[in-house]
């Protein structure tokens, strides 16, 4: 059962990404709680007895913290029921997906075609986002790079763990493979 810091924290982790990232607060709050949570992994049962909340709402942050790739279901041979926990591949860094900026690159160029015939003034925004777009698309694979190897010079060093479940990676140039996002339409 945790004690009133973990749920203290899981409130202001539901609340940040509530507010940040307009999620569904018991998503934010089941993120925050499989940080901190001991075992790491937890059945659909035992998260909404710790968080006070019904097996539907559970079920649904799940389900969305699935979808971002935040969170993973896991059946142990012999158990018949899944147990949830933090995917070790979701602490990359969120949002530098180069292929989301250059969408949204693509997606304002289509606005700028809209406006083919209007004054610069009335272009500016559109085509400042444009620039931002394939500005970050162009700069974030780099950065991506750079964290990684930092990372990995700190496990190396031992001022940061290697997660359990995942293998230390070997520094090299390459980023992570890109992963989908979804967003669940309102």
């Amino acid at each position: 059962m945790p004690n009133d810091a973990h749920l203290l924290f899981t409130d202001h982790v539901g609340r940040f990404y509530a507010r940040q990232y307009g999620f569904p607060p018991m998503a934010g709050r089941l993120l925050g709680y499989l940080f901190v949570c001991d075992p790491p992994q937890q059945s659909i049962d035992e998260l909404g007895e710790a968080l006070l909340a019904s097996r539907s709402a559970i079920t649904g942050a799940v389900k969305l913290l699935e979808s971002y790739g935040m969170a993973r279901r896991r059946r142990t041979a012999g158990e018949r029921m899944d147990r949830v926990s933090v995917n070790p591949d979701s602490r990359q860094p969120q949002n530098f997906d180069a292929a989301l900026h250059q969408e949204h690159a693509a997606l304002f160029r289509e606005g700028l075609t809209l406006l083919a015939d209007a004054p610069p003034e009335r272009r500016a925004p559109l085509e400042e986002m444009v620039a931002l777009a394939e500005f970050l698309a162009e700069r974030l694979p780099r950065l991506v790079d750079e964290w990684q190897a930092h990372r990995d010079e700190l496990r190396t060093s031992g001022r940061l763990p290697t997660p359990r479940d995942q293998p230390p990676r070997s520094p090299g140039p390459t980023g992570p493979e890109p992963t989908p996002r979804k967003r669940r339409s309102s």
